[in-house]
């Protein structure tokens, strides 16, 4: 049996831009994108804290150490600067090996600069 389970996921990171002419996609500080084992391209959520809103899109690469979480596209409507979000994606595995995998989990700061643990 195969079970969808968390991959990634970047807990409280702040919207820095909103951009609504731009095609579409979240644009992620490279860093974070590391340190939550994201790729380019990658589909994932993007849950609004502020507002509960919900999105699915695709992960775009922002520039390494500038903090940017900046939502494109029709998102730019319901998501705004100062937003404060969670940015997960999920991954298929078979059932034993979900067991004890372990999520790349990223805790950004107010600038969105990663926290060290």
């Amino acid at each position: 049996m195969q079970i969808q389970v968390l991959k990634s996921k970047i807990h409280r990171a702040t919207v820095t831009e909103s951009n609504i002419n731009y095609i579409g996609s979240v644009t992620i500080d490279e860093d974070l994108m590391t340190i939550a084992n994201l790729i380019e391209y990658e589909k994932v959520q993007v849950l609004n804290i502020n507002n509960g809103e919900r999105i699915e899109t695709y992960v775009i690469k922002g520039e390494k150490g500038s903090g940017t979480i900046c939502l494109n596209g029709a998102a730019a409507r319901k998501f705004l600067p100062n937003d404060l979000v969670i940015i997960v994606s999920y991954a298929i595995m078979d059932f034993e090996e979900a067991r004890t995998f372990k999520p790349a989990i990223a805790f950004p700061d107010s600038k969105n600069i990663p926290i060290q643990n």
